[in-house]
């Protein structure tokens, strides 16, 4: 398409360019023509007078009675003189165009008698004959003396220098407009490739770009609309390059969001089916047999009591879990030292069954604006985790401090390393870091349950493995009472 915008460029201005030296050439031609034809004019107009005064002269000299006898008597004599006189042939003819004397026959001999003719009706004529650097001129006019035509008198006159000047100067003015028209079809030419070539930089550059490749840049800079067009290019690309990177970014992220729910849905399932599975299996064996074997009966009464407890336990984490930012119970200020110290003391007892002990470090008046229920199920998830996990007879630290206009929650317990790669996971439901770190009858909805409770009260939560420890960080926004 480019090219044949050039082609256009170089064509039309090829016809301009022609058609106006035409139009030019032709015009200085038909200027010159005209003024040599003036001057061609006005010469024989004075030809015509001078000659006429010597013919009237001659005859009132001599006062002859038949003017055309004695225009024949004294034509040798008549176009001698008027040959020098005008520096001109001359012929002398009756009034019927019989030829009486020629001072040159030859001049007069092959050439149009137009003039003669129109002459021998009374008329004054002439005929130019011409080529490119010459001119000779034929000119015929009636002989009249006191109202009666006598005679005829022809002329020869060269006009070639007149010409031959004319053809150097028609010349010159040629090669002179020749050459202006060159020079402007060639700065022409050269504007035009000066417009069309970006524009084939810009035709490549976007068929690469529609080809997929989006590295393309057009790195000319000029101070003109082309120049912004690139400049506009470029800044396009670098958006939809970006526009891209983005929609990539969301693909990417979009797909992790559907594999986290597909895993979580998997699991789910599994986690249901498993005592659901068990429960139904007892329950079949009990109604068959029912209560025959007792020691049968009793196991399996209590199989289906544990697992049903850990089944409804599950089914209220799962609620808990999906409620999330859903919760729409009001907000208050909250002593939150105050619930943590509250459910060490109570998480106390289920550490000594496993021996191991809390040791809680809180102050007074760390205020947060928040749900009581909430983050005292915060704590006791975040100590259940530290205590199910950690070193056997090992010590649980947990304590708040105020730092930064933040209430900061330390749970730090000694444990095995976790894998850097799996510690951002960990808050994911049913996540666990591996099979040797799952207590048993737990499905992994802890640190989702805590995650989702620290998110709703606008704070963060991160866990650190390092050095043989498992530390826990919780910051929540200090309460602070507007003052009016």
């Amino acid at each position: 398409m480019i090219r044949t915008i050039r082609a256009k460029f170089i064509v039309g201005f090829f016809v301009i360019f022609s058609l106006s030296f035409l139009v030019l050439n032709q015009t200085v031609k038909e200027i010159i023509r005209t003024s040599n034809q003036k001057i061609v004019t006005s010469d024989l107009v004075g030809l015509k007078n001078n000659s006429n005064v010597y013919v009237r002269q001659a005859f009132l000299i001599n006062h002859f009675t038949n003017n055309k006898l004695y225009f024949g008597q004294m034509a040798e004599e008549m176009v001698n003189d008027l040959k020098h006189a005008t520096s001109s042939d001359v012929s002398a003819y009756t009034v019927d165009g019989k030829l009486l004397f020629s001072s040159d026959e030859q001049e007069f001999s092959g050439s149009s008698d137009e003039d003669l003719r129109q002459a021998i009706e009374g008329k004054t004529a002439y005929t130019i004959t011409y080529g490119r650097n010459s001119g000779t001129v034929l000119y015929s006019y009636p002989v009249i003396i006191d109202g009666v035509k006598v005679g005829i008198l022809r002329f020869t006159k060269d006009f070639t220098l007149l010409y031959d000047q004319s053809g150097r100067i028609m010349d010159i003015i040629f090669y002179i407009a020749l050459a202006i028209f060159g020079a402007a079809f060639l700065f022409s030419y050269m504007l035009s490739r000066h417009i069309t070539v970006p524009l084939v930089k810009l035709t490549r550059a976007s068929t690469e770009v529609k080809n997929g490749n989006l590295d393309v840049r057009i790195p000319f800079r000029r101070r003109d609309e082309i120049g912004e067009l690139a400049l506009n290019f470029n800044d396009m690309i670098d958006r939809i390059g970006s526009q891209i990177s983005t929609i990539e970014g969301d693909r990417d992220r979009l797909q992790e969001l559907n594999d986290q729910e597909k895993r979580f849905f998997d699991n789910v399932t599994h986690e249901l089916k498993t005592p659901l599975t068990s429960i139904l299996g007892y329950a079949e064996i009990i109604r068959e047999k029912g209560d025959d074997d007792r020691e049968f009966f009793d196991k399996g009464m209590n199989h289906i009591v544990e697992e049903s407890r850990r089944l409804h336990n599950m089914v209220l984490r799962l609620l808990e879990v999906s409620r999330r930012a859903s919760d729409d119970r009001e907000f208050e200020k909250v002593d939150a030292g105050q619930i943590l110290h509250d459910v060490s003391d109570s998480m106390s007892f289920r550490a000594k069954r496993y021996k191991k002990r809390i040791i809680c470090q809180t102050d007074e008046h760390l205020y947060v604006n928040g749900q009581p229920d909430r983050l005292r199920q915060l704590f006791i998830n975040l100590l259940d985790n530290a205590i199910k996990y950690s070193s056997p007879q090992s010590e649980i630290s947990a304590k708040v401090e105020l730092d930064s206009g933040l209430v900061r929650f330390i749970f730090e317990n000694p444990g095995e390393p976790i894998p850097p790669d799996q510690l951002e996971h960990l808050f994911q439901p049913f996540y666990s870091a591996g099979h040797k770190f799952m207590e048993e009858g737990s499905v992994g909805l802890g640190l989702s349950i805590a995650k989702s409770i620290v998110d709703d009260h606008g704070g963060t939560i991160r866990l650190v493995s390092r050095d043989g420890q498992i530390m826990v960080y919780v910051e929540l926004p200090y309460f602070r009472e507007e003052r009016s």
